[in-house]
């Protein structure tokens, strides 16, 4: 198993896209950046195709430590989900299987 890094996106747009690195790198960061307001402003990005990115609030609740059956309070949190399309879905059964 391998980890997709900034630099290999990066890469595949210098190679595929034929870009060039300084406008690859800059375009990647754009895009990013476009995609973390987003989610701090509306709460929700959806991409065709690829799936849904939504931010959820918590509330403050309590919870057990499983080992030591502790109750602690969690505190109230904002939290990043991802739902992946139908058809990423897809596409990935499809080239796992």
């Amino acid at each position: 198993m391998t980890t997709l890094t900034r630099a290999d996106i990066v890469d595949n747009l210098v190679q595929e896209g034929r870009l060039p690195r300084q406008q690859a790198v800059d375009f990647l960061e754009a895009t990013l950046e476009v995609m973390i307001q987003a989610l701090i402003n509306e709460n929700f990005i959806k991409i065709s195709s690829f799936g849904s990115f939504n931010v959820r609030h918590k509330a403050k609740r309590v919870g057990r430590n499983p080992k030591t059956k502790k109750e602690a309070v969690i505190t109230p949190r904002h939290v990043l989900s991802f739902k992946p399309s139908k058809y990423l879905r897809e596409k990935i059964q499809k080239q796992k299987s």
